[in-house]
């Protein structure tokens, strides 16, 4: 006599392929349903158990119930996987994109841009302003903040690479110091490495000093070549480079926003008016187009540049071109005696 099921069994047997098919349609919207979360950031703490992050994630209105996420982190085996840190997540992620995100760590980034002919001080202004970025060189003095870098004996100035960088929340003010330190010093040696041969650069520090020159006179990338060439011209020549950058950042906190002719005569170590050669350090940070020019510099015999009042120059090979484009550009056709004072780029008499 064949075996008879009982008539729950029997029902329950029958309704199996219904269930499992009702099951894995559950499954499959659990995993890909829409999630709704907040606008804020969330933060993902060292540790953090699955359970823990579900019901944080649920009371934040992120997950609409925790049971069926930490099933995902169960049956992809991911439950131990989480990655700490600073997460926002979009409008309308599914329940496994979320857990991808936390998953491989995808954090929020922060962009810090720090820009080409920057000063030192103005990079650390950048830095203490910067969100979510931990601050710890606050009221350090430069050489200071050289020796955290474990560079003690080196001159800020010119030493960090102007670039866009992202940093997470948590990084230090430092960190982002010691990547441009890096990369400048990458710039720089690759640049040197490759340079055109009979620069008038004793060593690569040279070259960075010229460069910060160059960056600091014109933001027109079409005439940094030519700029380097005139500034080389002059040295190759002993002539003074009488660079208006040069005297306003040894004005420091003098310089009021206007040069007068007696700055130019005032003396200090970067006056390039009443010194011969570079200056002793650079004057601000060049981007890596400056340092290319300045080590792969226009051939030219132009010894004068002056401002034609709409951000290019006009070159002169002559001190002579060089006065009539002052009157034409600067004076406004007025002719006017240039004894008293000389310039590469303001116009004047060859020293």
């Amino acid at each position: 006599m064949p075996f008879a099921l009982p008539p729950v069994v029997r029902r329950l047997w029958l309704a199996a392929p219904a269930l499992a098919l009702a099951a894995g349609v559950y499954l499959f919207w659990s995993w890909n349903h829409a999630l709704n979360p907040g606008p804020d950031t969330f933060v993902v703490s060292s540790g953090t158990s699955l359970r823990a992050l579900a019901r944080e994630l649920q009371r934040r209105d992120v997950l609409a119930e925790a049971h069926t996420f930490v099933w995902l982190g169960y049956l992809t085996g991911h439950s131990r996987d989480l990655k700490a840190g600073e997460y926002r997540f979009r409008k309308g992620i599914s329940a496994r994109a979320l857990l991808d995100q936390v998953v491989a760590g995808r954090v929020v980034e922060y962009p810090l841009v720090l820009v080409e002919g920057w000063t030192f001080r103005q990079f650390l202004r950048a830095l203490a302003q910067a969100p979510q970025l931990k601050q710890t060189l606050a009221g350090r003095a430069p050489g200071e903040v050289m020796a955290r870098l474990n560079h003690p004996r080196a001159h800020p100035e010119g030493r960090f690479y102007p670039d866009t960088y992202y940093y997470t929340g948590g990084a230090s003010d430092l960190e982002i110091l010691a990547r441009a330190y890096a990369k400048m010093d990458d710039t720089l040696r690759r640049e040197w490495e490759n340079r055109d041969r009979e620069l008038p650069f004793r060593s690569m520090d040279e070259a960075l000093i010229m460069a910060s020159i160059v960056e600091k006179e014109t933001g027109r990338a079409d005439e940094r070549r030519q700029i380097a060439g005139v500034f080389i011209n002059r040295l190759r020549r002993g002539m003074r480079l009488q660079s208006d950058p040069t005297v306003i950042y040894g004005l420091g906190q003098a310089y009021d926003g206007n040069i007068r002719l007696r700055d130019l005569r005032k003396d200090t170590p970067y006056n390039t008016y009443t010194r011969a050669g570079l200056p002793p350090t650079p004057i601000a940070m060049p981007g890596g187009e400056a340092l290319n020019a300045v080590l792969h510099p226009a051939d030219t015999r132009a010894l004068y540049f002056v401002s034609r009042g709409d951000g290019s120059h006009e070159f002169s090979n002559t001190l002579e071109e060089h006065n009539k484009a002052v009157i034409k550009y600067q004076l406004k056709g007025r002719r006017q005696n240039f004894s008293s004072f000389s310039g590469a780029g303001r116009g004047g008499q060859a020293p």
